[in-house]
């Protein structure tokens, strides 16, 4: 075990998809990387790698650059050469259609629950086993799930991201220095389940 630990964000690059629902693991991953002890992006691993200071201790920050589809390959790589062992030390963050608006779940492994992003780390890692952080981007209803998930957010949802994305980087620091269940303790009853 390396003890480093790695939080992925997952999301598409391109000023074509800033601010588009399905980008919400970049932008807690671009948040942390702003904060103390933030270091600028690097091209490696097909994504681009930065690293962080939360409660004293450095991670490692990875916004892949495939796509969301394909963003296994570039987990993968940095799992590999970091010597990372999934279920301890690998966090990704990603949007979930089937959370309310701004609802953070933290679970330590399981299904990618139609989350492309997450179902190609599955299969490149080859394990189920990892924690992730799900956020909420609300029900697409009549709309097409790709189309909606790869729109802007209304004026009106844009307050209640914000505060999730808020909550979603204290849950990544609370995962890194106290582990995983004082972060679902803490953000999955705070989300209201």
């Amino acid at each position: 075990m390396s003890g480093r630990k790695l939080i992925v964000g997952l999301g598409n690059p391109g000023p074509k998809y800033d601010g588009t629902r399905h980008n919400v693991g970049f932008e807690v991953v671009d948040r942390l990387a702003s904060g103390p002890g933030g270091s600028a992006a690097s091209k490696k691993f097909d994504g681009l790698l930065a690293e962080a200071e939360l409660d004293f201790r450095r991670v490692l920050l990875l916004k892949p650059q495939t796509y969301m589809n394909l963003s296994g390959r570039s987990v993968r790589q940095a799992v590999q050469f970091y010597k990372i062992e999934p279920a301890e030390d690998l966090l990704v963050v990603c949007d979930d259609i089937s959370l309310p608006l701004g609802k953070l779940r933290i679970r330590p492994k399981g299904s990618d629950g139609g989350q492309k992003g997450l179902r190609d780390i599955i299969a490149q890692l080859g394990t189920q086993d990892f924690p992730r952080l799900r956020i909420g981007v609300g029900d697409p209803g009549p709309i097409d799930a790709a189309d909606y998930v790869l729109g802007r957010w209304r004026n009106t949802e844009r307050p209640v991201i914000d505060d999730a994305l808020i909550s979603a980087t204290q849950a990544v620091a609370v995962w890194v220095s106290q582990g995983l269940e004082s972060a679902m303790n803490r953000f999955n009853a705070a989300a209201g389940g």
